[in-house]
C-alpha cells in the first residue's frame, strides 16, 4: 500500500530540492568503492535491479506543482536500469587520479530532472586490473546513513557470486497530469496540517495542566524552545573566514585515509569520542592553513549534519537535520580543542529544535531560493561523519579496498566527510576552488591537522593522501 509518506517529498527533502536550481547549491552525494579487480557485471546489475525494487523511490522522479503551491511529489517513470549503470575503460593514466577526476565531473554536474535522481558509472581497466564504483545520488533521495543501508543491498560480505532473490516489480502508476499534481499536493499538505493540529491540541492538555502545576518552568520551556528554533533560522550576513570567503562552482574532491584505532585512542586519552576527534583535526588543518596565509581566525561556522533517523525508518530515505554553529578553530593546544569541540557539538545535538527541523524546512521552503542559498554561502565548512562498514566486503565477487564519501558544499567552502571502512577512516574532501584555489595547500594543512590530534593517542600509523 502506496501512503502519503511514499508519494511526497518531506521538507527537508523538498529544501535540499529547491536548491538544486543554484548550480552552487547542488545536494549531489558522491561515493566511490575502489575494487581490486572488475566485479561480475551481470551480479552487479541484477543487486541493483533488486534494491530499486525494495526501496522504489530509485525508481521515481519528482514533480513539482507550479508556483510552489504545495508540496513536491514522486511519481513512477518508464525505469531502464542501463540508463543509471554505465560501464567505462579508465581513460589515460587509468590511476585512482582518474576515478577521482571522473567523479569530480559528476559532482559538478546535475541530475536529469525527468528521471529517478542517481547515476552509478562503473570504471574498470585501472592500473593493476583494479576498478571504482561512482555513486551519485542526490541528497533528497538518501542521506549518509541511508546510503549505506542501500549499499547493503548492493555488496555482499563474501566473494561468492550471489545476485539476490528477486522481488517483484512494484506498480508504477500513470504520470499526473498537472492538475492531479496540484490537487493531490494540496489535499497531502491539508491533512498534514490538520495532523499537525490534533496533535498540538492532544499535547495542550498536559501543557496546560502542567503549566497550572509549574507555570514558571512550563513558560521557561516555551522561551527556551523559541531560542532553540530562532538559533535554527537565524540569518548569517558574512562568514567567520576572511580568507575562504570565494563561493564558485569548480570543485576539488581529495581523500586522506587514518587508521581507525589510532582516531578511537587518540579520542580516549581526551575522554572524547570519534567525531569530536575528527572535526578537531578538521579545524586544527583550517587554522594551519589560515596561518599559512597571515590571516587571523578564531572561530568558524559549520554546518554539522545530525541524524534524526529512527529504527523503523524505512531503508534509504533523507533523515538528517543541518546544524550551524561555531568551533573554536584558533585553539592551538590540540587536546583543549578537542574537549572545546566535543561540547559545542554535544550542545548542537540537544538542542530543542531538533524535533520541529522538518516544520522548520518546510517554513524555509517559503522563502526565494536566493534568500536561504545567501545564507548557506556564508557558513564557512561542512563535516559529516557518517558510520560505514567495518568488515570486508564485495561487489560482484570483487573485494573492495576503500571507500570514500564526498558531500557536497551546499554553499560553503568546503565539506569533509569521514566514512569509516574495514579499520579505516576514509575521509572524502569536496573543496570549492574559489574558496582555496591552493587546495594542495590545504590538504596538506589537513594532514598536519590529523597529525597533531593524533598524537593525543601516542604513536600512529602515518596520515595518508592517496593521490
Amino acid at each position: 500500500m502506496v501512503t502519503d509518506g511514499d508519494r511526497f517529498m518531506r521538507e527537508t527533502d523538498a529544501f535540499s530540492w529547491y536548491m538544486e536550481k543554484d548550480p552552487a547549491l547542488r545536494s549531489t552525494i558522491l561515493a566511490v568503492a575502489w575494487l581490486e579487480r572488475s566485479p561480475d557485471f551481470e551480479v552487479l546489475a541484477s543487486r541493483l535491479e533488486r534494491a530499486t525494487r525494495l526501496i522504489p523511490r530509485f525508481r521515481q522522479r519528482p514533480v513539482d506543482p507550479p508556483g510552489r503551491l504545495a508540496t513536491p511529489r514522486w511519481t513512477d517513470t518508464h525505469f531502464d536500469l542501463s540508463l543509471h549503470l554505465r560501464r567505462v575503460n579508465a581513460p589515460t593514466p587509468a590511476t585512482d587520479a582518474t576515478v577521482v577526476e571522473l567523479a569530480r565531473l559528476e559532482a559538478m554536474s546535475g541530475f536529469d530532472r525527468a528521471r529517478p535522481l542517481w547515476q552509478f558509472t562503473l570504471v574498470e581497466q585501472l592500473i593493476g586490473g583494479r576498478a571504482a564504483l561512482i555513486m551519485k545520488v542526490h541528497h533528497s533521495l538518501t542521506d549518509g546513513i541511508g546510503g549505506m543501508q542501500l549499499a547493503l543491498l548492493l555488496f555482499e560480505t563474501t566473494a561468492a557470486l550471489d545476485p539476490g532473490e528477486q522481488v517483484t516489480v512494484p506498480r508504477a502508476e500513470p504520470d499526473p497530469s498537472t492538475v492531479r499534481v496540484v490537487r493531490e499536493s494540496l489535499l497531502y499538505d491539508g491533512r498534514r496540517a490538520l495532523g499537525v493540529l490534533r496533535r498540538g491540541v492532544t499535547g495542550a492538555v498536559p501543557a496546560a495542566a502542567r503549566t497550572v502545576r509549574d507555570p514558571v518552568g512550563a513558560l521557561a520551556d516555551v522561551l527556551a524552545t523559541a531560542r532553540s528554533v530562532g538559533r535554527f533560522v537565524q540569518p548569517v550576513s558574512g562568514t567567520l573566514s576572511n580568507l575562504m570567503t570565494g563561493r564558485g562552482l569548480d570543485r576539488h574532491l581529495d581523500m586522506l585515509a587514518v587508521d581507525l584505532e589510532d582516531m578511537r585512542r587518540a579520542a580516549h586519552s581526551v575522554g572524547g569520542t570519534l567525531n569530536d576527534v575528527f572535526v578537531a583535526s578538521v579545524t586544527g588543518g583550517l587554522r594551519r592553513y589560515h596561518e599559512l596565509h597571515h590571516a587571523k581566525v578564531e572561530d568558524l561556522r559549520i554546518t554539522l549534519p545530525i541524524s534524526i533517523r529512527k529504527d523503523d525508518d524505512p531503508t534509504g530515505g533523507n533523515r538528517i537535520t543541518l546544524e550551524r554553529f561555531t568551533l573554536p578553530v584558533g585553539v592551538a593546544d590540540p587536546a583543549a580543542r578537542v574537549r572545546l569541540t566535543g561540547e559545542r557539538c554535544r550542545s548542537a545535538r540537544d538542542e530543542r529544535a531538533i524535533p520541529f527541523s522538518n516544520s522548520i524546512a518546510g517554513t524555509l521552503n517559503l522563502l526565494p531560493s536566493r534568500v536561504v542559498g545567501s545564507m548557506l554561502k556564508n557558513v564557512d565548512f561542512v563535516a559529516s561523519n557518517v558510520p560505514g562498514v567495518n568488515m570486508p566486503i564485495f561487489l560482484g565477487g570483487a573485494p573492495v579496498s576503500s571507500y570514500y564519501a564526498f558531500g557536497p558544499t551546499t554553499g560553503s567552502s568546503l565539506n569533509v566527510t569521514l566514512l569509516s571502512y574495514n579499520g579505516t577512516c576514509c575521509i572524502g574532501f569536496t573543496i570549492d576552488t574559489a574558496a582555496a584555489p591552493d587546495y594542495d595547500a590545504l590538504m596538506a594543512c589537513c594532514v598536519e591537522g590529523f597529525e597533531e590530534v593524533l598524537s593525543l593517542g601516542g604513536d600512529h600509523l602515518p596520515v595518508a593522501r592517496p593521490l
